[in-house]
């Protein structure tokens, strides 16, 4: 029996990289698994429900499809985000800006609202949000990512203490560098530095980051509320 057995979780951008493996793992841990996002998985497998995380009606119909088919919503992965343009200030692309705070920020937000006011109901839930390790140190020419993804490690803490007497738990996780399909595409001049970076001596796979994930969203880690895990091959250690 799986530790996440009877359990219905939603993961938004679950199509591809960290989230697809989470849906994956979800799925092999019992849980009904579903991937919310604007573009169908390459696998056939993963049951999928279009999804615009910066529309609030295309996040609650989603929720509404999710509750109607299977009667409950116990995990979200509020996963969707999208890469900045890297840039110093002086330089900043504004709409850049705006576009990646809108979907990874803002997007996490949306997202959580519509899903915990489902849970509320309930009286029970587990919510994880993506957070980054460049939510936690510094980078040079980072600017909406970083930002936004600061936001989203303190944002999770204040909800958890809000909720926390409803039954739901909110914990963010932080990968380091993920050796995504976007990652391998990218030169060795880019990857190396990355690599060199990590005591632990290479990049992560999205498996290994799916992995916390489902152990934070399960009953195992029912203590476990308001942190923010960092997955990073001891990246912020240093």
């Amino acid at each position: 029996m799986g530790r996440l057995e009877n359990k219905v979780a939603v993961v938004t951008g679950g199509s591809s990289g960290i989230g697809l493996a989470t849906v994956q793992k979800m799925a092999a841990e019992g849980a009904v698994a579903i991937s919310a996002d604007v573009s169908a998985p390459d696998d056939a497998r993963v049951s999928f429900i279009e999804t615009d995380v910066t529309d609030e009606q295309s996040l609650q119909g989603m929720v509404d499809q999710v509750v109607s088919q299977y009667g409950h919503l116990d995990i979200l992965v509020a996963n969707a985000g999208v890469a900045e343009k890297k840039a110093g200030v002086a330089n900043i692309d504004v709409a850049n800006w705006n576009k990646v705070i809108a979907i990874d920020l803002t997007g996490v937000m949306l997202t959580n609202k519509v899903a915990v006011a489902q849970m509320v109901k309930q009286g029970s839930g587990s919510v994880i949000n993506m957070s980054s390790i460049l939510g936690v140190v510094g980078a040079a020419n980072s600017q909406a990512y970083s930002a936004a993804k600061a936001g989203v490690a303190n944002y999770t803490k204040s909800q958890a203490v809000t909720y926390a007497a409803q039954g739901i738990r909110f914990n963010a996780v932080a990968p380091g560098y993920v050796a995504t399909p976007l990652l391998k595409t990218l030169p060795p001049e880019v990857t190396g530095p990355m690599v060199s970076k990590m005591p632990i001596g290479r990049l992560a796979q999205p498996e290994e980051i799916a992995n916390v994930i489902a152990f934070v969203a399960s009953d195992e880690a029912s203590f476990v509320t308001g942190a923010t895990i960092n997955v990073d091959g001891g990246y912020t250690a240093l």
